[in-house]
């Protein structure tokens, strides 16, 4: 398993239709975060869903898993980082979501993607050449 330094931070302000009637975050809206803060990972390594795509491979998730340690409500300024943990079988990234302001922790969450080849459907026990060279390639440059 390879580690890596790589991270993206996205800032959300809660808006009033992710908010139930208690004004907490209902927890299926989490998902859509952490998927922001995922598409800014892959946005700075050079390797977004439409690059995917082209290249002949889809992600699809194939792990979530979430901690709710503090609510979070309607226009509270959340931040989301993401942190690429794995790339060399699978993409695993790791989550913190924390009040903007206070810093404090209000969930945690990790999510597993693997890759299908799409000329033949076939799911990869490994990650395609593609990803590992764009993920070397902007470690090499920083």
């Amino acid at each position: 398993m390879a580690e890596t330094m790589i991270n993206a931070e996205i800032e959300i302000k809660v808006p009033f239709y992710d908010v139930d009637s208690m004004s907490i975050t209902w927890h299926g809206n989490y998902a859509k975060y952490l998927e922001d803060a995922r598409c800014a990972l892959l946005d700075k390594i050079g390797y977004n869903y439409d690059v995917m795509l082209n290249s002949g491979y889809a992600w699809p998730l194939v792990g979530l898993k979430i901690k709710y340690i503090s609510p979070a409500r309607f226009n509270q300024k959340i931040r989301v980082r993401a942190m690429l943990e794995e790339y060399e079988n699978c993409i695993k990234i790791k989550y913190i979501i924390t009040d903007a302001e206070t810093k404090k922790t209000i969930a945690k969450a990790e999510t597993v993607q693997m890759a299908i080849d799409m000329n033949t459907m076939q799911s990869l026990y490994f990650s395609p050449q593609i990803l590992l060279d764009k993920v070397r390639g902007y470690l090499e440059k920083s």
